[in-house]
């Protein structure tokens, strides 16, 4: 009987991220169903031991709508002919779904921490299915401008077929920030507190309890002021949902809208290159 070679039975697998950018994609299609389960134990967390539960996602915009809209009658905001409540709780929602999104997008890598140091996955995967909870909030919430306007005998005209091109829009610029701000936080844990900052900065200067129109209409403000108000892609958003809901005077008109696009698509764009960038030292720097 012959001896042959020592069999060599040791397999040697080295996972690495795709240099690729197709293949990056295609890679966090095949884990889509992470995001879902992701997404359900986010949602799970959230409300788990909770004494109203899921209705926290409709208390937190009721109480903002209130706020601005007892404001508004306290100052005697105009409304440009439409009801106060409608025109807040239209700015609202939005607003909340992109604060909520890059708030909880910022912290999900750190958040994760343990299971991004244990398992192999696409990274991106961890803030786009924090931003997705936020939407399933916002998809809640909505049931609050729905009720109004039943209330109101509001009903939506041709252009409401316009609302998922605003919604994405939302979408866009959250991912873009909240995938910016998430590989930042992993590497500057100073960003935490930068945050918070950044989301009551544009909550006050977006249109969310005014109007666009006080601000275009006014020869009290410079052009340059008026040309970076309207670099906020929220401004587009807000005012978006309140035109194609409410049929409310949309006085930022398509070139904001385009303007508005182009600074989320760069976003997201800015935000996905420079995740991919810094993706690889995630597990040793978190």
């Amino acid at each position: 009987m012959t001896r042959g070679k020592p069999r060599n039975d040791h397999v040697e697998i080295v996972i690495q991220a795709h240099g690729n950018q197709g293949a990056y994609w295609k890679e966090i299609w095949r884990y889509r169903e992470l995001i879902y389960f992701l997404c359900w134990r986010d949602v799970l967390v959230r409300y788990k031991q909770t004494a109203i539960g899921v209705m926290w996602a409709v208390l937190r915009p009721v109480l903002t709508i209130v706020v601005f809209s007892s404001f508004g009658a306290l100052f005697h905001i105009d409304t440009h002919g439409s009801e106060r409540l409608l025109l807040v709780s239209a700015g609202t929602l939005p607003w909340m779904l992109f604060s909520s999104g890059l708030q909880e997008a910022s912290m999900s890598l750190v958040s994760n921490a343990n299971l991004l140091t244990k398992v192999y996955f696409p990274r991106l995967i961890v803030p786009l299915s924090a931003i997705f909870v936020c939407l399933v909030d916002f998809l809640i919430a909505l049931l609050i401008l729905a009720g109004l306007m039943i209330y109101y005998a509001k009903t939506p005209g041709m252009d409401v077929v316009f609302l998922p091109m605003f919604l994405i829009l939302a979408l866009f610029s959250t991912a873009g920030s909240g995938v910016l701000l998430s590989a930042l936080t992993v590497k500057y844990r100073d960003f935490r507190y930068v945050v918070p900052f950044l989301i009551q900065l544009g909550f006050f200067v977006s249109p969310i309890g005014f109007s666009s129109a006080d601000v275009y209409s006014s020869g009290r403000i410079p052009g340059w002021v008026k040309f970076i108000y309207s670099l906020n892609p929220m401004v587009a958003v807000i005012e978006g949902f309140r035109w194609s809901l409410l049929r409310d005077r949309f006085l930022a008109q398509w070139t904001v809208v385009g303007l508005s696009g182009v600074v989320a698509l760069s976003l997201a764009f800015i935000g996905c290159w420079y995740f991919r960038k810094v993706e690889i030292q995630f597990a040793d720097i978190i």
